[in-house]
């Protein structure tokens, strides 16, 4: 019958004082090798003038100090992030009570466009919407862009996206018209307003990468634009 190690072991004596000792003298690099073990050791006392001893104490609190400043980075990002989600989530607010005011098509493009990039920390914002079969007269102001049939899914990657966003991509010319030469990342989001109105993108671009990234939480920005969408089914219909 073999024998289990765990039985073997239990059976084994416990190693005495000296034979640690021993040990340790013949591999005196043990403890640089299994530092792990320094958070377990009880810290020895210090004695004045015995240069001879190791002083683990010094090296325990080294130990200690780092874990510190480690945590206090950590809690460093996460108030950092705590706070930069709270502006954001101001601003997006702010944005949506001036979404809100417009009183038709033209006065929503034009909220889009000159309120929404300073609110929203980008440098271009605009709305853009798929050419129907039959022109709408709501969506003729010149601060709206028109795309081909199709465009929104072609810009999202296909029609079960709401979002996309590009971390280093220069501006498309068709849903940021003039302002895309100073778009290097960007944000697009899908409108549906319903009715009579077709598909379109509400865009928001910086002239500094990674503003957008893969990464990045999506929550406000779909808000955003669902009230955008509701605004815009209000005036077209």
């Amino acid at each position: 019958m073999v024998r289990k190690r765990d039985d073997i072991a239990e059976t084994e004596p416990p190693l005495t004082d000296f034979q640690v000792v021993a040990f340790l003298r013949r591999h005196p690099d043990f403890l640089l090798r299994h530092t792990e073990l320094a958070a377990t050791l009880a810290p020895p006392s210090r004695w004045p003038g015995s240069d001879a001893i190791v002083d683990l104490q010094a090296y325990m609190i080294d130990r200690l100090r780092e874990e510190v400043d480690r945590v206090r980075g950590a809690a460093e990002h996460l108030i950092h992030t705590s706070r930069s989600n709270m502006s954001t989530q101001n601003r997006t607010h702010q944005a949506v009570l001036s979404i809100l005011s417009a009183e038709d098509m033209a006065g929503l493009a034009q909220v889009v466009a000159d309120d929404l990039a300073p609110m929203l920390d980008v440098d271009v914002a605009t709305l853009a919407f798929e050419e129907c079969g039959r022109p709408l007269a709501e969506l003729t102001p010149p601060a709206i862009l028109r795309m081909p049939p199709g465009s929104v899914d072609r810009l999202l990657g296909g029609p079960d996206r709401a979002c996309g966003l590009a971390e280093q991509m220069p501006g498309d010319p068709l849903v940021f018209g003039a302002g895309a030469g100073l778009v290097s990342s960007s944000a697009l989001v899908r409108l549906a307003p319903g009715g009579r109105c077709p598909d379109g993108v509400l865009a928001l671009g910086s002239r500094h990468g990674r503003t957008f990234h893969s990464g990045q939480g999506t929550e406000l920005i779909a808000f955003l634009a669902q009230v955008l969408a509701v605004c815009v089914h209000r005036f077209v219909g």
